[in-house]
């Protein structure tokens, strides 16, 4: 990495973190990624497991938190983590969605999606999106309300969120998120934005890493349409939900976050937009940083202020 990025210090020791590139390292640093034990111990927190029918035969595990002081809570948030589709979510991603439960009232869906290599392109975008199917169509029965399910995601996560939205739109599927929070999203496959090819060595993630994972994340010669592969290409973004994004200054999807949020404003659809300045890609792992913490605030009152929104309409 380069010392010219002022990236803040607070991040440390993220700040100064490269993914590992080679398929054996890979291996190595998932065998430390498991379902942090807090998951099922913390106090407040009630968390049920739900197995689901994924891609191609695969089971997708649905992990839901619910604030033990209104477990009967009827709204919802579709939660999808990070990693480049190839990582298991960080202690900070079950943190961040348990956090949401306890100081959003809500219900939590955490969805354990099928990881790359073993399972490539578009296995995790069908886990996801037969996921959010899943919750849809058996909302009675989680108690939820569909006029009250809202979907977020981080990077790759952010990725699987939007693309579960077009499948839904391609297949018919007419029941759409109250909200969208899409958190440093990786949208364009193109790979032609300036802030692609500014930042080829910024730590956490860049476009190298990008180039140098797309041959564990795609099937060898397999095509895809953009709204698999590429979301920010499909052309009628106009059925979507308002949308909260966030994108950090040094980091090569920066410019992903910002022309989605332009393409949606041409769309008529609101959007909030916050470029976190002096921040890499991932900088929420550092839960405690000061400015993720600004930012997680941001999100629980974008996050309330819509449901609350939400309850006036309905009552």
């Amino acid at each position: 990495m380069k010392a010219k990025y002022p990236i803040s210090k607070e991040f440390f020791p993220f700040n100064k973190f490269v993914a590992p590139r080679s398929r054996f390292i890979l291996f190595l640093a998932r065998i430390f990624l498991k379902t942090p034990s807090f998951v099922f111990k913390t106090k407040d927190i009630q968390t049920t497991t739900h197995k689901i029918d994924g891609y191609n035969g695969n089971k997708v595990t649905l992990y839901m938190f619910l604030p033990k002081s209104n477990p009967n809570t009827d709204k919802a948030i579709i939660f999808i983590h990070g990693g480049g589709f190839i990582f298991e979510g960080f202690s900070s991603h079950y943190k961040i969605a348990m956090e949401y439960a306890r100081r959003c009232n809500c219900k939590v869906i955490y969805v354990k999606y099928n990881l790359a290599p073993k399972n490539p392109f578009p296995s995790p975008q069908y886990d996801c999106y037969y996921s959010y199917r899943y919750i849809f169509d058996h909302a009675e029965e989680l108690g939820i309300n569909t006029n009250k399910i809202g979907i977020t995601g981080d990077s790759a996560g952010g990725t699987l969120a939007l693309t579960s939205m077009l499948i839904a739109k391609e297949e018919g599927f007419s029941h759409y998120p109250l909200f969208q929070i899409l958190i440093y999203p990786w949208l364009d496959n193109r790979n032609n934005s300036e802030s692609n090819k500014l930042y080829t060595d910024t730590p956490m993630w860049n476009s190298t890493l990008s180039k140098t994972t797309s041959k564990y994340t795609n099937k060898k010669g397999k095509k895809f349409p953009p709204h698999i592969i590429s979301p920010i290409e499909y052309k009628d973004l106009s059925f979507l939900p308002p949308a909260y994004i966030e994108v950090a200054q040094y980091d090569c999807l920066r410019d992903d976050g910002i022309l989605y949020a332009k393409k949606l404003k041409e769309n008529n659809i609101d959007v909030i937009l916050h470029l976190l300045e002096n921040a890499m890609h991932g900088y929420e792992t550092k839960y405690n940083a000061p400015k993720t913490r600004e930012m997680i605030e941001k999100r629980i009152a974008y996050i309330n202020e819509i449901f609350e929104k939400n309850n006036k309409k309905q009552s």
